[in-house]
């Protein structure tokens, strides 16, 4: 009776030290951050500029890969709700380490800078988390006046080159 006793209280300090950093991490979520989807792929060379941790902590440098040896990630976009209601939409690169994701370049796209919407939604084009080709592909929902009564859709298109446009849709 005592062992089980014992190895409950492990297991429940476990689960209590686990919970503590899961919560830690979603509190450095900004809560003007309105949206936040992840997909596509990338392969390829890139440079990693690591970001400073929320915590002011410098980040370690990125493993070194060999030539041989392929990088890969995924793309995020973001929607960061400003003072005036409007919204900034940025554009994620990130690294897939095998210590985690790494951030290489944040990107405010400035196309949706420029009209100051107001993003109601993003959706990504497929929500089964896999891609067969690589690049990144979602839908911006967004008004221009918070008097507009039917959002407009935007997408975001990352082609296989990483070329990157953003323009109105055409239906």
């Amino acid at each position: 009776m005592i062992p089980q006793l014992i190895a409950g209280a492990g297991l429940l300090a476990l689960f209590l030290t686990s919970t503590a950093v899961r919560a830690d991490e979603i509190d450095q979520l900004p809560v003007t951050a309105t949206f936040v989807i992840s997909g596509g792929f990338w392969e390829g060379d890139a440079d990693v500029e690591t970001a400073p941790k929320a915590s002011g902590e410098t980040p370690a440098p990125a493993p070194a890969t060999s030539a041989a040896e392929s990088q890969r990630g995924y793309y995020k976009l973001v929607s960061i709700r400003q003072p005036d209601r409007t919204a900034k939409v940025y554009l994620q690169q990130i690294l897939s380490t095998e210590g985690g994701p790494q951030l290489i370049e944040s990107v405010e796209l400035e196309e949706f800078s420029a009209i100051k919407p107001y993003v109601t939604d993003i959706r990504p084009e497929d929500s089964t988390g896999v891609s067969r080709q690589a690049g990144f592909f979602a839908t911006v929902y967004l008004k221009t006046s918070p008097e507009q009564v039917e959002p407009e859709g935007w997408t975001v298109l990352i082609d296989e080159f990483g070329e990157i446009r953003v323009e109105r849709e055409t239906n």
